[in-house]
């Protein structure tokens, strides 16, 4: 069975992360997926506000998370160690 400890950091060592940071990374990303979502909320309703908030957020997020982390990934030639 896992100690509690490795609970909170296995995950965040697996991106290259400490806890803390894995956390600040994951409150940001939250924060953003609401704002787009509340966005789609309101263009649903409105189709002529917020015409592209949802798909930039999608966008943006997706360049943040998975682009760049496949940039910056060990596994990947030339990427580099410790960044996410």
């Amino acid at each position: 069975m896992k100690s509690p400890r490795t609970w909170f950091t296995e995950h965040p060592a697996s991106v290259h992360e400490s806890y803390g940071q894995h956390m600040a990374a994951s409150w940001s990303f939250a924060w953003r997926m609401l704002v787009g979502a509340l966005a789609c909320f309101v263009h649903g309703l409105f189709p002529f506000l917020c015409v592209s908030k949802g798909s930039a957020t999608i966008r943006s997020l997706h360049e943040r998370m998975v682009t760049n982390r496949i940039r910056h990934d060990k596994r990947v030639p030339g990427g580099s160690v410790g960044a996410s």
